[in-house]
């Protein structure tokens, strides 16, 4: 992926966040957070995989007795000017992928959209307004605060874990699906989903929301490759087989299948790989997010 050496990224919402906190940290019972491209579909499988986790209503929780602090890291912005200075400094890659983001999304809405508070970079754990956020989660995004956050650290070393390539093409593909779930908060959807509760399985409210922001990451993509103004130059070829297979790695049978246990779809809360490549082409094949109404069909890609 190749970025537009002379595009503005002065404007980015990205900031590097303090990291650390413990019991004083983010508020108990605020907004449940949304898991994204891979730590949403690690919670339900995380007692296995990492040790730990819980179901949707229980993605955030305060550290363990006898948990280590992480570090206090520096907070604030990146001070990224153009995207030749991804050379220099590799952070003010999150700053194209937030431009890009906000340039397309800013242009696909007639009126109502705002764009996320922030993309926020952290390390271990972090206070956000639907509780406090840990490494292990992976990329989410909390509409309690309209924020998307991201241990980039470990979001790498997850990426390697479910069998696929880090690269700045799957990173973008995991912040555009977070993004995606900021867009279903704006429609609406996000909470005609929640409506039914914690509800699990192939079909369900939950697994319909992943796969729009499945499709809107998709959208995305089609829209910045054909952006003059947008930081991203090209996308080539490799770079959208990195996109496909890192949707392959976080579907829901694919990680179930590597940790040698049966598959399980009624406890699916992001779909199978198969539905979230199938949702992730749509929306890259029709670049229109009027083709990512998943609450109103029945052809899910199973």
């Amino acid at each position: 992926m190749e970025y537009r050496s002379d595009a503005d990224i002065s404007g980015s919402r990205v900031r590097r966040r303090g990291g650390g906190g413990g019991m004083g940290g983010g508020r108990r019972g605020g907004p449940i957070a949304v898991g994204g491209g891979i730590g949403g579909v690690i919670i339900l499988v995380l007692m296995l995989l990492f040790g730990g986790g819980g179901g949707l209503g229980d993605l955030f929780g305060a550290p363990q007795q006898g948990q280590p602090q992480q570090q206090q890291q520096q907070g604030g912005e990146l001070n990224c000017e153009t995207a030749a200075d991804i050379e220099q400094n590799r952070d003010c890659r999150f700053a194209a992928y937030d431009v890009a983001l906000e340039n397309y999304w800013s242009s696909a809405f007639t009126e109502g959209f705002q764009p996320v508070s922030a993309l926020n970079l952290f390390t271990g754990q972090i206070s956000t307004a639907c509780g406090t956020g840990s490494s292990e989660m992976g990329p989410f995004y909390c509409p309690g605060d309209q924020g998307i956050y991201v241990d980039d650290v470990f979001m790498g070393r997850l990426l390697e874990q479910l069998g696929t390539t880090r690269s700045d093409a799957a990173e973008l593909y995991i912040i555009g699906h977070e993004y995606g779930h900021h867009i279903s908060y704006l429609t609406g959807d996000m909470q005609k989903a929640r409506s039914g509760g914690n509800d699990t399985g192939p079909r369900s409210g939950a697994v319909r929301l992943e796969l729009q922001a499945d499709c809107y990451a998709g959208v995305f993509f089609k829209n910045t490759m054909e952006d003059p103004q947008s930081p991203i130059e090209s996308v080539t070829q490799d770079d959208l087989n990195r996109i496909v297979d890192a949707a392959r790695a976080v579907g829901d049978d694919h990680i179930q299948q590597q940790q040698g246990g049966r598959v399980v779809p009624e406890s699916w809360t992001h779909g199978s790989s198969k539905m979230r490549q199938y949702w992730v082409a749509k929306g890259f094949q029709s670049g229109d997010p009027n083709t990512c109404d998943t609450f109103n069909t029945n052809d899910l890609g199973e």
